[in-house]
């Protein structure tokens, strides 16, 4: 039985990130997985950005620099020049969890449509500060969401061909139903019940948190329905009022 070797495109969305860009593509270029397709999406920055992944410009498929219309529009670019089985974004600030990541992914199990896996925040120093509030559910589907976004998009590998570009109208929140729908379509989700991704804690969805909030819950109510999307926002409330209390007590 010959080994699970699909090809993965890893794409990074970077601008102007100077401090954390070299970090994530070494977490990139050091996986001991070696059937990877990197592909580094820029929009034109002008701070030292491009001259370090100059350094690496060898070990890089693809590199194109531009402006571009935000994220999700830099991200729609590097879907469009992906060629792998699979996709996932590792945009800069982030990082896999280890240099074998990949490698126990696809080793997990053999032709999922989706793996997915456990994320840890890190700081601006890269500093550990523990897993995400939103732990990854022991098994994921499309609803999984409903309480918000229990799998974050460093941590999902997505078959390719079930992906779709990410919609223009979210311009902070268009990662959950983009995953949303590849989920709906996947037919095998797996669970490789470990660390995978590393993920720099801040970003535009914080500092434009009401306008993310909004849009999130304008995702949930097309997927799940206006009613449930109400109901399920008193659990969501609940469950971070909780989450607060408990680590205030941990503090104290």
């Amino acid at each position: 039985m010959t080994a699970f070797n699909p090809a993965l495109s890893v794409i990074t969305v970077v601008y102007n990130n100077v401090r954390d860009i070299e970090r994530t593509m070494l977490s990139v270029l050091n996986q001991t997985y070696q059937n990877i397709e990197y592909i580094i999406v820029d929009g034109k920055s002008n701070d030292g950005t491009l001259q370090v992944i100059e350094k690496y410009k060898t070990r890089i498929a693809k590199l194109i620099s531009e402006k571009d219309e935000g994220i999700y529009d830099a991200m729609n670019k590097g879907l469009t020049l992906a060629t792998g089985d699979y996709v996932i974004f590792m945009n800069s600030g982030d990082g896999f969890y280890a240099q074998d990541t990949v490698e126990k992914v696809f080793a997990s199990s053999p032709d999922a449509d989706i793996y997915y896996g456990e994320t840890e925040m890190i700081n601006d120093e890269g500093e550990s500060l523990g897993q995400r509030r939103h732990k990854a559910p022991a098994q994921f589907n499309w609803r999984s969401f409903k309480y918000g976004m229990s799998v974050s998009h460093q941590a999902i590998y997505i078959r390719r061909s079930l992906t779709e570009p990410y919609d223009p109208q979210y311009q902070l929140s268009a990662d959950i139903d983009w995953i949303i729908r590849a989920a709906k379509k996947a037919k095998k989700i797996v669970n490789v019940n470990q660390y995978v991704a590393r993920y720099l804690v801040g970003g535009m969805s914080k500092t434009k948190h009401s306008q993310s909030l909004q849009e999130r819950f304008n995702i949930m109510k097309q997927y799940y329905g206006l009613i449930p999307t109400v109901l399920n926002h008193f659990v969501i409330a609940f469950n971070l009022g909780w989450y607060w209390l408990k680590n205030k007590k941990t503090n104290d």
